[in-house]
């Protein structure tokens, strides 16, 4: 058995105990896809990220939530990036990452705020119903009628997709009572991670939008704050046309009040990119199982 450096790193925020946990561990060479899912598990967030040497770039990353691997994930990026930023490991400037969607570039800026462009867009509209969309969110079906006239139901994807809904009022946003069974069916049926609710009716008056993401197929039931997930909708809405004027130079999305993780994702277009900071919060080491063996691992 071997220990390795585990953290967790409070990703899309500057404070402790906000913003979306991400697993981080810094150096995990030598792990096999097994171990890391176990430690993945053992630590329970919704996304851990393992840093790797990478011929291609300057690191890899591989994402694990408790129940599988992922392609992308912009909290655990921004958590690992911050974290070796804070560490002394890397300074400000310009890296490139190796992904399961390809090699993305990542940019630190001087006072650690981490940006990730993300992959190529894909946006397409689908057509299930207001009403089996209102059901599994446990929201009114006006609430999602209301603005589908103008932004439709669609997945869309910056490296994971998401099926994004429109809802007209944040009460309705925070009052949803999602039924995950039913949500977990959407995902399936319309190839995406998970759904993704937002609103125009936000909290702060300097966020764009108020969103929500739901995952449980992927062992995560709500995700506090997304990266990937505001990467998608920024895309979605430049898709649309969501802007009247000019596209903003930044979309603010706050995230994670209704799960008591506030957090904000600064999103921008042309290429989409995403950014936040981060806090370290946890660090310790984790005694990780030889691979042939099948032990419960020890913290």
């Amino acid at each position: 058995m071997d220990t390795y450096r585990a953290l967790q790193v409070d990703a899309f925020t500057d404070e402790p105990l906000a913003g979306n946990p991400a697993g981080v561990f810094p150096d995990a060479g030598g792990l096999t896809d097994e171990q890391m899912q176990q430690v993945a598990r053992e630590l329970a967030v919704s996304e851990t990220a393992f840093v790797l040497p990478s011929d291609e770039a300057d690191y890899r990353l591989r994402y694990f939530t408790p129940t599988q691997e992922v392609d992308l994930c912009g909290h655990a990026t921004v958590g690992a990036f911050g974290h070796l930023h804070e560490d002394g490991a890397i300074d400000a400037g310009e890296y490139t990452v190796e992904t399961n969607v390809g090699v993305l570039d990542v940019a630190i800026d001087a006072d650690g705020t981490v940006w990730l462009t993300q992959d190529t867009p894909h946006v397409r509209e689908v057509e299930p119903s207001y009403e089996r969309v209102a059901e599994a969110l446990g929201v009114d079906v006006a609430s999602l009628k209301d603005v589908g006239a103008d932004l439709p139901l669609a997945v869309a994807s910056t490296g994971v997709r998401y099926l994004l809904v429109p809802v007209n009022f944040l009460e309705h946003l925070g009052n949803a009572d999602p039924d995950l069974a039913a949500v977990e069916a959407l995902t399936d049926e319309f190839d995406a991670l998970g759904v993704y609710p937002f609103t125009f009716d936000a909290i702060g008056a300097d966020a764009t939008l108020h969103a929500r993401m739901f995952a449980p197929g992927a062992g995560v039931p709500e995700d506090p704050v997304c990266g990937t997930g505001a990467g998608a909708v920024t895309a979605y809405l430049d898709h649309y046309g969501a802007f009247a004027d000019e596209f903003p130079e930044e979309v603010v999305v706050e995230q994670g009040h209704y799960v008591d993780r506030p957090g904000r994702v600064r999103a921008r277009v042309d290429p989409v990119a995403v950014g936040g900071r981060s806090v370290t919060v946890l660090d310790g080491s984790l005694v990780v199982p030889d691979a042939e063996e099948d032990e419960i691992l020890e913290v």
